[in-house]
């Protein structure tokens, strides 16, 4: 059936609990594109470099990745909501506190603490939505993806609005929407059945013992340095105005979307996911070469457009992080976003340390070349992710080109 048919199980037809947890998620991801139009900004008003407020990015998925070790060792004690309520107590306050900084490393820090929340908060919000959503994982996936699509769309934008009245605006907003989605949860989510088994710190460095979820986690390594060179560097390439910027962005954040709600699995059904995968990744690469070496219209464009392929990868990877394992869901996601985040700390530190090193087009080049690099492990290691892509099938199979989804 239709995954947006509003019937029983279908994408539409959802507890208002799960709504909550996407709701408030759609802030949370809100967060990671919130300051995209406002760097140059934060750059101005705190006299620091384009390296330095990219460490904003840095500090935030650090934090993010180690604490994913955290995440099922505290969701199993005490609970997937006060998990969930805990991450956001986290982000209201560092977030609030982010806009009151003085110093960029003021701003580095508070960011660190709010990529703590966001950790708590994010890993856990997909195991809930998924073990509350109706319709089975397949439908959970598209309503998180939902979720990160449209947080990643009206991220930039709110920036934008807000930021040409201050950069600090941004951040309170933030902590505002934050606090409406901690009451939401209160009001519309109860306690998660604890698993039986409590999880350890290194359970998730275990369940990368696994072939098929390791290479799923060192291919979303590779991908998501070029998905953070695009998201943190580029806006010093354009060099636009918050607004200007913040459109950008917002019509990419729109593809996004599309893209992994959509598209995506409809391409999954009709070619297969390694496939599909291998093949967004590098055109992906393709895209990010445009970017850093055509004209300024070439460039805005091409960032755009990334958003496609950005949209297809974050949807593929996520099925594959979620069911290639024989490791509990909660486990094998926090895994595979240890690996996987810490190239969203490298990225934004290391494209303007290689445009100092040598100059604005390089670092595309690198972006390009590991976007390559996570298309080569999916084709060396198919055989260890095949066992999620033949799985697959059973649940997005097609009558006449229309995707359908198994109860």
């Amino acid at each position: 059936m239709d995954p947006f048919d509003a019937g029983a199980g279908g994408l539409l037809r959802q507890p208002k609990a799960v709504w909550a947890t996407a709701g408030a998620s759609v802030v949370a991801f809100m967060g990671i594109g919130l300051v995209d139009p406002i760097l140059p900004s934060i750059a101005q008003g705190l006299h620091a470099t384009a390296g330095q407020v990219s460490l904003l990015f840095t500090s935030y998925f650090l934090i993010t990745a180690v604490a994913m070790l955290l995440t099922g060792f505290v969701s199993s004690r005490i609970g997937g909501r006060k998990t969930l309520l805990l991450g956001l107590a986290f982000v209201i306050v560092f977030a609030g506190l982010a806009g009151t900084s003085d110093t960029v490393g003021q701003l580095v820090g508070y960011r660190a603490g709010w990529g703590l929340g966001n950790a708590l908060f994010v890993s856990t919000a997909l195991a809930v939505i998924v073990g509350a959503a109706a319709g089975g994982s397949a439908a959970a996936i598209l309503l998180y993806e939902s979720a990160l699509g449209l947080g990643m769309a009206c991220g930039p934008l709110l920036g934008a609005v807000l930021g040409n009245l201050s950069w600090r605006y941004p951040f309170f907003g933030t902590a505002t929407l934050m606090a409406v989605g901690f009451l939401c949860i209160t009001a519309f989510l109860k306690e998660q059945p604890r698993p039986a088994r409590k999880t350890s710190v290194l359970d998730p460095l275990r369940a990368l013992g696994h072939g098929g979820l390791a290479s799923a986690a060192v291919s979303a390594f590779f991908y998501n340095y070029t998905f953070f060179t695009v998201l943190a560097f580029t806006p010093f390439v354009l060099d636009m105005t918050p607004y200007r910027s913040g459109a950008v962005f917002f019509a990419w954040g729109v593809l996004l979307a599309v893209f992994s709600v959509i598209v995506a699995p409809r391409m999954q059904a009709r070619f297969g996911s390694l496939k599909v995968l291998g093949g967004s990744l590098v055109l992906l690469a393709a895209d990010v070469l445009v970017l850093g070496y055509g004209s300024h219209t070439a460039a805005v464009v091409c960032t755009v457009l990334s958003g496609a392929f950005i949209g297809v990868n974050n949807t593929v990877y996520t099925e594959l992080a979620l069911g290639v394992s024989d490791a509990p869901r909660p486990v094998a996601s926090a895994g595979y976003n240890f690996v996987r985040w810490f190239a969203a700390a490298a990225a934004p530190y290391f494209a303007p340390k290689i445009e100092e090193w040598s100059d604005v087009h390089t670092p595309f080049t690198v972006a390009a070349v590991t976007a390559v690099l996570g298309a080569l492990v999916v084709v060396v290691r198919r055989r260890a992710l095949t066992r999620e892509a033949e799985e697959l099938v059973p649940e997005h199979a097609t009558e006449d080109g229309v995707t359908v989804f198994a109860d």
